[in-house]
C-alpha cells in the first residue's frame, strides 16, 4: 500500500531527490549581493543586477491570451518596469511541442514556463539557470517565509538547488456532486467507496435528472482514465484510492513504480467493474476536459472531480446558464482515498541561453511576487470589475497580495471548495529527469495508458494485460527508471 506522507515531509524530501543524478554542473552566474535591513530589522540579501532592456518569455494559455487582453497586460507591465517584454505564447494544444522544438535550438527565450516533468528534464540537461544564489537570503524568500509557504519552494528544489520559481501552489481536484441529483435519489454525499458506488448506480439506473426516464444518465465522467500529466489520477481519485500509476517515493526514501504494485491492479478492477456497468461515461477515453464540462452542464452525469477553488463558482454559474439546478456539493475525500493530490505547480525558469540571469530574476521573477503593483497586474485583468484572472490565482498565491481587491469576490462555495482541498490534500512527488527517466518515461506512459484502456474499456484480463505490458519492455523500462532514481 502506498504510504501517504504529510505535505511538509514530502516537500522537504523533494529537495534531496537528486543526489548523484548529474545536476551539480548546471551553469550559473555569480550574483553580486548586498546586505540590507528591512523595516523589521532583519538582514536580507539584495541582488545588484544590471537591469535588462528586453526580456523574452515563453508561456502557455495560463497567461491571458492576445484575444482577451494580453496586449494591455504587456503594455502595463512595460510601463511599470521600463523593460521591453516579448511574449511567445503558442496555442494550448501545441505548447509543449513548441517548447521541445525551442530547446532543440540555440535560440532559447530568457524565461519559460514549464510543467514539472519538463522542468526536471531540462534541469538535468543543464538548460536552466541555477537561481539559488539569487533567491537565498533575498527579500522574496523573506516574503514567502512570512506567508508560510517556504515548503512549496523546497518542493521544487533539485539537489538543493532552484532552477525556477512558482508564484502559486499547484492546486488539485475535489469531487463535486449535483445536490438535486442526490435529493432525487434520496442519498447523502458519500463517505466510503461503497456509498460512492451506490450513488453512481442510482445516478445511472434511476432518474436523477428528473426528466421521467430511468437510465438515460450516468454517474461520473473524466477526461481520460489517466490524466495527461502528474499527478495522473486526480480526476478519478475514488477509484484509484491508494494506487498510483507512476513513480513515487516511499517513507524510507526509496522510489518505486506504483503501476507494478498490487493497489494498481485493485484500482483497475474497480474501474473495469464500474465501466462495464455503465456508471462511467462510455466516451471517457476520448474526452477532453471541455467535453466533460459541456456534458456536466447538459445534465448528462452527476459527479465531476475537477479543480478546487474558483471552479466551484464557474461550474455552478455554467449550470445555471444552461437551465440546470446550480447547487453542487463539494465532498472531502472518501475514507479509502484518504486525501486528494496536489500537483507540483508549473515553474517559471530562466534558461541557460539568458545572458543576464540575475537581472531577469530581479526584474521578472521577483516582481511577479512583490505582493504589490506588479503581482496585482499578473493576478487581475486591468480595468475589469469581475476580477478576471491574468495568470496568478489569488487564492493560490505563494506571496499574497497586500491589498487584494478581489478578496470580497470569494463566494461561499469557492471558499468551501478551497478549504476542503487545502485541508485534505498532500503534494504529489516531483517527477525528475534521470537519464533513464528521460529516455523511457514517455514510451512507458503510453504502454501504461494502453494497458488501462484494454482492461477498463475493452474488458481484458488484468494478468494477461500485464503480461503483454512486460513483453513490450514495460517492466524493463520501469525497473531501469527505478534503479536510477534509487542510485546513490
Amino acid at each position: 500500500m502506498r504510504k501517504i506522507k504529510s505535505i511538509s515531509a514530502i516537500l522537504l524530501a523533494g529537495s534531496l531527490l537528486f543526489v548523484g543524478c548529474g545536476y551539480s554542473s548546471v551553469p550559473t552566474r555569480q550574483a553580486t549581493i548586498k546586505t540590507v535591513s528591512t523595516t523589521e530589522g532583519e538582514l536580507v540579501n539584495s541582488i545588484l543586477a544590471e537591469k535588462p532592456t528586453q526580456i523574452t518569455v515563453m508561456v502557455d494559455g495560463t497567461l491571458v491570451d492576445q484575444e482577451n487582453g494580453r496586449d494591455e497586460f504587456e503594455a502595463k507591465w512595460e510601463a511599470i518596469t521600463g523593460i521591453d517584454l516579448v511574449i511567445i505564447q503558442p496555442g494550448h494544444d501545441v505548447y509543449y511541442d513548441e517548447v521541445t522544438s525551442v530547446f532543440e535550438t540555440t535560440e532559447l527565450p530568457d524565461v519559460v514556463l514549464l510543467g514539472s516533468t519538463y522542468y526536471t528534464t531540462y534541469a538535468s540537461k543543464e538548460l536552466l539557470a541555477d537561481i539559488t544564489p539569487y533567491y537565498e537570503g533575498s527579500e522574496l524568500q523573506s516574503k514567502i517565509q512570512a506567508a508560510g509557504n517556504e515548503a512549496l519552494i523546497e518542493g521544487i528544489k533539485i539537489n538543493n538547488k532552484l532552477f525556477g520559481m512558482t508564484p502559486t501552489r499547484g492546486n488539485g481536484c475535489t469531487t463535486y456532486i449535483k445536490k438535486a441529483w442526490l435529493d432525487r435519489v434520496g442519498m447523502e454525499p458519500p463517505t466510503t467507496y461503497d456509498e460512492y458506488l451506490a450513488m453512481l448506480q442510482a445516478f445511472t439506473e434511476g432518474d436523477p435528472d428528473g426528466n421521467g426516464i430511468n437510465g438515460d444518465t450516468y454517474g461520473v465522467s473524466a477526461s481520460g482514465i489517466i490524466n495527461g500529466e502528474a499527478p495522473y489520477i486526480n480526476y478519478l481519485p475514488e477509484f484509484y484510492q491508494d494506487a498510483y500509476p507512476t513513480f513515487y517515493q516511499k517513507e524510507d526514501g526509496t522510489w518505486a513504480d506504483g503501476f507494478t504494485e498490487e493497489p494498481m491492479r485493485a484500482a483497475l478492477q474497480r474501474l473495469r467493474d464500474a465501466y462495464s456497468k455503465g456508471y462511467i461515461d462510455p466516451d471517457i477515453i476520448d474526452n477532453s476536459t471541455s467535453n466533460c464540462r459541456d456534458k456536466f452542464y447538459a445534465n448528462e452525469f452527476g459527479v465531476f472531480t475537477y479543480w478546487a477553488g474558483t471552479w466551484a463558482k464557474t461550474l455552478s454559474d455554467k449550470l445555471r446558464d444552461a437551465g440546470v439546478n446550480d447547487e453542487i456539493v463539494t465532498i472531502p475525500p472518501i475514507a479509502e482515498t484518504g486525501s486528494y493530490l496536489e500537483r507540483v505547480a508549473p515553474v517559471w525558469c530562466i534558461t541557460s541561453g539568458c545572458k543576464n540571469p540575475e537581472g531577469v530574476y530581479k526584474y521578472f521573477i521577483e516582481t511577479m511576487m512583490d505582493g504589490g503593483e506588479v503581482e496585482l497586474l499578473w493576478t487581475y485583468k486591468p480595468n475589469t470589475e469581475d476580477y478576471a484572472k491574468n495568470h496568478i490565482d489569488h487564492l493560490l498565491a505563494v506571496v499574497p497580495l497586500a491589498n487584494d481587491p478581489g478578496g470580497d469576490s470569494i463566494t461561499e462555495s469557492v471558499a468551501e471548495a478551497s478549504a476542503i482541498f487545502n485541508n485534505n490534500s498532500h503534494m504529489a512527488d516531483l517527477p525528475y529527469g534521470t537519464d533513464a527517466f528521460n529516455l523511457f518515461n514517455d514510451e512507458l506512459m503510453e504502454l501504461k495508458k494502453d494497458l488501462v484502456k484494454k482492461v477498463v474499456v475493452d474488458g481484458a484480463d488484468i494478468d494477461s494485460a500485464y503480461s503483454e505490458y512486460e513483453a513490450s519492455n514495460g517492466a524493463y523500462m520501469s525497473q531501469a527508471i527505478v534503479d536510477t532514481l534509487n542510485a546513490e
